[in-house]
């Protein structure tokens, strides 16, 4: 069961120059849960984390994490939290084990080096340059040197960027073993199956605000989005009749595939059947998905998450 809330972020803002990074960014996150800032590049998300982290100094608003101001805490606020930032680089002639070793001399309090990398599946290795780990085995070692300290709170920024399905995987299972452990977990992403999949809740952010915040079930059930019913047929259309099929309220074009927006999914399906029968043409495939988070920011945004 969530408790009180570890980290606490009110009225966050911040200007890079012209850029209005951050304005007005508000949310708390309880202790054991995984919270997640989801949006687009240049959303905000990274902004915010590297002011929970300490790395930068907001212009106005107030952060909290275990009771600590990561701004005047000092060393004490670095005992209590460990970090993935979105790009990790080593010495290429640095060792796994040398990597730990030394993040690990930094903390009074440690785990184990061999523990580690047991953990994050890097035993064969243990003795690699830097430089000749792979892409996922970089970013597993940055997970584990996020670790070494034992911290409460774990900051992962875009933890799964540039990796391949079968990596983000593997740091999806990371995640959710360091879940059971009552971490608590703040990531950033612009995965929405990363975010369902994770995320116990998610604020949604956009141009330096949070525009919806709840569970992904909350946010799917406040939400208006309606379901999408995804067709690919035998021959295009070519009339924008499928904007006109009952209950639609939008129909979009996705490579070969079709996605129709339907507030009435039965009576949408039967109009659709009548309507290719009229035109003989065929349905190759029909599939439909109940409101995403994508859908959602979508309907918030007006644009796609990744536009």
């Amino acid at each position: 069961m969530l408790t009180a809330a570890t980290i606490e972020v009110e009225s966050l803002t911040k200007r890079y120059g012209s850029v209005e990074a951050l304005r007005g960014v508000s949310f708390s996150v309880s202790e054991g849960e995984v919270f997640g800032l989801l949006g687009p590049n240049g959303a905000g998300k990274t902004s915010t984390v590297e002011i929970l982290e300490g790395l930068r100094t907001p212009d106005s608003g107030r952060v909290s994490v275990c009771g600590l101001d990561p701004q005047t805490s000092g060393i004490e606020y670095k005992y209590v939290i460990g970090a993935a930032l979105q790009s990790t680089a080593l010495p290429d002639k640095m060792r796994v084990h040398e990597a730990l070793d030394l993040f690990g001399s930094f903390y009074p309090r440690r785990r184990g080096t061999s523990e580690l990398i047991k953990r994050f599946g890097l035993e064969e290795k243990r003795n690699a340059l830097y430089s000749h780990l792979s892409g996922g085995q970089k970013q597993r070692l940055a997970l584990a040197m996020a670790l070494v300290n034992d911290p409460r709170v774990v900051f992962l920024d875009e933890p799964t960027a540039g990796l391949d399905p079968q990596v983000r995987r593997e740091i999806y299972d990371i995640v959710e073993e360091l879940k059971k452990e009552k971490k608590t977990i703040l990531l950033t992403t612009h995965y929405i199956e990363e975010a369902e999949r994770l995320c116990d809740r998610v604020a949604i952010v956009d141009h330096g605000k949070v525009i919806a915040l709840g569970t992904p079930r909350e946010l799917k059930q406040r939400s208006g989005a309606v379901t999408r019913i995804t067709v690919r047929m035998a021959k295009p259309e070519t009339n924008g009749a499928l904007n006109t099929l009952e209950g639609v309220t939008e129909c979009r074009t996705e490579a070969d595939d079709y996605l129709l927006y339907s507030t009435r999914v039965p009576r949408t399906i039967v109009a659709l059947v009548k309507h290719l029968e009229e035109q003989n043409n065929e349905l190759v495939s029909l599939e439909i998905s109940a409101p995403s988070l994508e859908d959602i920011f979508l309907e918030l945004t007006g644009r796609r998450l990744r536009d």
